[in-house]
């Protein structure tokens, strides 16, 4: 059996960081969740409460933690628009104090940590698909910025404390995923889709439809970053974590509609500022370094999803924000 190791999640109580929570403390490990449940909901993680090596903390990542660690996963940051726009300015301190806070602790504990980084650092990107020598096209003052701009300043803190500090880091860049625990009211596409379509509501669209993104299961998304924590010393990222299949937004909403026997009925909206019309991963470095590759294919990891909204009462679930 491998050592045991005392590991804090961020995020924890989130969507990816609930489902990371669980494989860590079913392989055994000492797990400190810390969450302020904005966007996130207790029940994500209720039943890993009486686990005698799971423990949660509600605090703030903009504020200091003073633990003892082994390892830390730094996800706490609102990843979905509406979210995250909602307070812009503590949405940039989330991911640059956070970044500082946690970043100190691993210094201080000589623990490995990794930043759960995004996609949009790429904004709207001008290559296609997106490898990690590319180095974006943001707008560093649009509403979106906040939150590309803040993970890319985290991506900056993180580098330098590395190099600075010697500091054990790694860096993955998250593209966009689903899967069962989404919150309901996040706002995401694939949310917004399977909610609109259950509760037989008009679906939204923005544009025409025909911006593309690629849609990793979250099962997929959990294995690259633990084998991105567990890989070489020598391979620090940034590394794109995402499934390179490419679809439409139409054929997503198609596809949810045929899985949940709607007719797919149609409200198009203008397009966001800034919204990014290809978003695709190289995941080539993935693939080369860590042997990752995702497996599940978008219409099975829809069906699971599916099933999962099914199997709650959306009346319990909170909007964190009025957008979504």
């Amino acid at each position: 059996m491998s050592r045991i190791k005392r590991i804090l999640v961020t995020g924890g109580a989130g969507f990816l960081g609930s489902h990371l929570c669980e494989r860590l403390v079913a392989q055994g490990h000492d797990v400190i969740c810390l969450d302020n449940l904005f966007t996130s909901q207790k029940s994500n993680i209720v039943h890993l409460l009486d686990k005698p090596n799971f423990e949660f903390i509600r605090h703030d990542v903009t504020h200091p933690v003073w633990l003892e660690v082994d390892e830390i996963y730094n996800l706490a940051c609102p990843a979905a628009p509406g979210h995250y726009q909602y307070n812009p300015i503590k949405t940039m301190k989330t991911s640059v104090l956070g970044a500082i806070n946690t970043l100190g602790m691993a210094k201080r504990c000589r623990a490995k940590i990794l930043q759960a980084s995004t996609s949009e650092v790429y904004g709207d990107p001008t290559v296609h698909p997106q490898p990690e020598s590319y180095r974006g096209n943001v707008n560093p003052i649009g509403p979106r910025a906040c939150y590309d701009e803040g993970k890319r300043a985290a991506e900056t803190l993180f580098f330098d404390y590395h190099r600075s500090n010697k500091v054990n880091i790694r860096v993955i860049r998250i593209f966009n995923t689903y899967g069962p625990r989404m919150h309901p009211f996040d706002g995401r596409v694939v949310s917004n889709f399977i909610r609109q379509a259950l509760n037989s509501d008009t679906i939204s669209m923005f544009g025409d439809g025909k911006q593309t993104r690629s849609f990793c299961f979250v099962d997929d998304l959990i294995d690259g970053m633990m084998a991105m924590m567990n890989g070489p010393d020598d391979f620090v990222g940034p590394v794109n974590i995402g499934n390179p299949d490419e679809f439409t937004i139409m054929q997503l909403a198609e596809m949810v509609c045929e899985l949940t026997g709607k007719s797919p009925k149609f409200h198009h909206k203008p397009l966001p500022a800034d919204d990014p019309l290809q978003r695709q991963p190289d995941i080539t470095l993935a693939r080369t370094k860590l042997g990752w590759e995702p497996k599940v294919k978008l219409r099975d990891g829809l069906k699971k999803t599916i099933d999962y909204f099914k199997s709650i009462n959306f009346d319990t679930f909170r909007a964190p924000t009025p957008n979504y």
